[in-house]
């Protein structure tokens, strides 16, 4: 998993890591495109961020069979600086994946991982969104491994079973994280919304 960082003067947003549902039928590796805002005292600062991404699932899978998809990211590293300002951590991180439509969520596996703080990544369920959260907090130039999530599905009776992300806008984001860096100001805060655009199929699992 390829992890990058464009960010415009003032951007005061880092680090990120993308949950996706996906082992059986591979597909090509997908570039996430996420649009994010961070919140600072110099007013709403914008940058992107790319994640790629393996994703992979069953080719198909019969009405009411079970089966499970699953990611597993490779190491990435926290940014040590943005714009010239030094990133002193990330911290506060939820990433929220909607259960595919057609589907029925029966359990998420959260293993391996490193380098994300002292609290167990930890996930939930509700209104047919998971949400995956880490504390952290992670240093800057520190290297960190999301752990590898399996997410275990019951097929509906027909149709198809496609994974996603979720998000549709800041003030509707997927993921959430806040950023800590050293400025002239001192140490400052910055909340960061981002939602992936555009949002991409990365998987399909036909029914039947």
């Amino acid at each position: 998993m390829k992890f990058a960082l464009r960010a415009g003067i003032g951007v005061l947003a880092a680090g990120a890591a993308v949950f996706a549902l996906a082992p059986a039928a591979s597909a090509a590796p997908t570039d996430i495109n996420y649009d994010c805002q961070a919140d600072t005292p110099l007013g709403a600062q914008s940058a992107a961020l790319t994640q790629t991404v393996d994703a992979s699932a069953p080719a198909t899978v019969a009405p009411g069979g079970a089966l499970d998809v699953v990611v597993d990211p490779a190491p990435s590293t926290v940014p040590t600086e943005v714009s010239g300002y030094e990133v002193k951590e990330v911290k506060g991180f939820t990433l929220k994946v909607p259960v595919p439509a057609n589907s029925t969520l029966t359990g998420v596996d959260l293993t391996g991982g490193s380098g994300l703080g002292d609290t167990p990544p930890a996930w939930s369920e509700s209104g047919g969104v998971v949400t995956v959260t880490w504390d952290g907090p992670m240093p800057g130039g520190s290297t960190f491994e999301i752990p590898t999530v399996t997410a275990h599905l019951t097929a509906g009776a027909s149709g198809s079973i496609d994974s996603g992300l979720y998000g549709t806008s800041y003030d509707d984001p997927g993921l959430t994280f806040t950023t800590v860096v050293s400025t002239f100001l001192g140490d400052i805060s910055a909340p960061t919304s981002c939602f992936p655009n555009p949002n991409p199929v990365l998987t399909s699992t036909a029914i039947g």
